[in-house]
């Protein structure tokens, strides 16, 4: 914007009134006083002028410069330039802190903007979940005075920040957050904090994974390689040298092969996408064969009932319902005292349709129960040993369930017993009411 010089005008109206002065004060025959009083009132009028460009500078709460004419209102005019080019300039600096706020707080990562030394200045609201942040009262504080972990201090003191670190949330135990520092500008750091929980535990049941894959399958190996080695030293083998042998062997290898086969189940239950077409589930029948199966594994040690509402049926994979139902009354069967009993029933409740397993058994340890559906956790390693268990029964039942979209709930109480509930969230009404036994 091209703006006029105002100085020629203004010139221009000073010798006018400078030559009307003095052509009134000859006619008047006071020349002196004449010039006099126009100076005097060129004065009073810049004087004015300068009290009004003052106070409003000093006390004035307008937006806008006073009006004025001439050289005073050129003047006046360019502070209101000024100004509307600094209310832009702020509004786009407002504008643009708004937006990188509305971006940080949108990223899924925790952002901390620290100083040279430290001090924490900004941060979004995800930083404030993972690290615990409080928003204003932390801001100033140094960082290391509120994540004091023995790790963060050590990454901070190094300066070498290449690498992130990883540590426990500070009021999280269970959250665990990759931290990486990231320098910027002008002594300024930029701290970035990541929630790496659910990588974490994978990573850690890996790692258990392998660990105890090779602890189940040394402990047949090495007794297949023992029975190997005690028949080879025999000079003239006979049937009943070989007979213990041969029955520990094939124990041994049954115990593999069950291994395998559950493996190779869970790594299928959870690759696979389920099946979009389901077909209806004869529920009674499933029921029924699978607890004929559970009293000849009991050997009639225990007592078994079945109770089937007819009236409930979902649509499922039958085939990995089997393998889910089948495993928990194994369970039952395995972790009860001999004339314990065990109580099958399938049911509506609060508009889902359920399966429970309740028996009389030792029950379990509250602190077991969160994680009863890892793999190859047991509660008696021992016993689940000799009685043959992989450790993968309540891993397939709870990827079984998720794949149709149920759940496993479990309740227990230590010398009374244990419930397994199996809840699917749809049903459809069948015709036949009837109950079965």
């Amino acid at each position: 914007m091209l703006i006029s010089n105002p100085w020629p005008a203004a010139v221009t109206r000073v010798a006018f009134a400078f030559a009307v002065a003095v052509i009134v004060g000859l006619a008047l025959d006071a020349f002196a006083e004449t010039l006099l009083l126009g100076a005097v009132g060129l004065l009073g009028y810049n004087i004015w002028q300068l009290y009004r460009l003052e106070h409003w500078l000093r006390c004035s709460k307008r937006a806008h410069a006073p009006r004025a004419e001439g050289l005073w209102g050129a003047v006046f005019d360019g502070f209101n330039r000024q100004q509307k080019r600094r209310r832009a300039r702020r509004e786009r600096l407002a504008s643009l802190l708004r937006r990188f706020r509305e971006s940080a707080n949108a990223m899924p990562d925790g952002t901390v903007i620290l100083s040279g030394h430290g001090e924490m200045q900004w941060w979004n609201r995800t930083a404030s979940r993972y690290l615990g942040l409080s928003w204003p009262r932390d801001q100033g504080q140094r960082i290391a005075n509120l994540i004091r972990h023995p790790d963060f201090a050590d990454y901070l003191e190094r300066g070498d920040w290449g690498d992130p670190i990883k540590i426990s949330a500070p009021h999280d135990p269970l959250r665990v957050v990759e931290i990486r520092i990231v320098p910027y500008g002008d002594e300024q750091r930029m701290l970035l904090a990541r929630d790496v929980s659910e990588l974490h535990r994978l990573e850690t049941m890996r790692r258990d994974f392998v660990g105890n894959i090779s602890h189940e399958l040394r402990t047949p190996l090495t007794v297949l390689r023992g029975m190997s080695e005690q028949i080879s030293d025999l000079p003239e083998p006979n049937a009943d040298d070989l007979e213990r042998p041969l029955v520990l062997m094939d124990q041994q290898i049954e115990r593999m092969s069950r291994l395998v086969d559950d493996l190779l189940l869970l790594s299928r239950l959870e690759t696979e996408a389920p099946d979009a077409q389901l077909d209806p589930v004869n529920m009674p029948e499933l029921l029924k064969a699978l607890v004929d199966e559970a009293r000849t594994l009991s050997e009639g040690a225990h007592t078994i009932t079945l109770d089937v509402d007819e009236a409930v049926a979902i649509e499922a994979d039958a085939e990995e319902l089997r393998s889910a139902f089948s495993n928990l009354l194994a369970n039952a069967v395995k972790y009860t005292e001999p004339g314990g009993r065990i109580a099958v029933r399938w049911f509506k409740t609060a508009g889902a349709a359920c399966l429970t397993v309740a028996d009389t058994g030792r029950g379990i340890p509250a602190h077991h129960l969160p994680r009863l559906t890892e793999r190859f956790y047991r509660v008696d390693s021992g016993r689940a040993t000799r009685d043959g268990g992989t450790g993968l029964g309540l891993a397939i039942v709870k990827h079984v369930l998720s794949r149709h979209g149920g759940h496993l709930e479990v309740t227990s109480a230590l010398d009374e017993g244990s419930t397994f509930s199996c809840v699917f969230p749809t049903y459809s009404h069948q015709r036949s009411p009837e109950r079965s036994q």
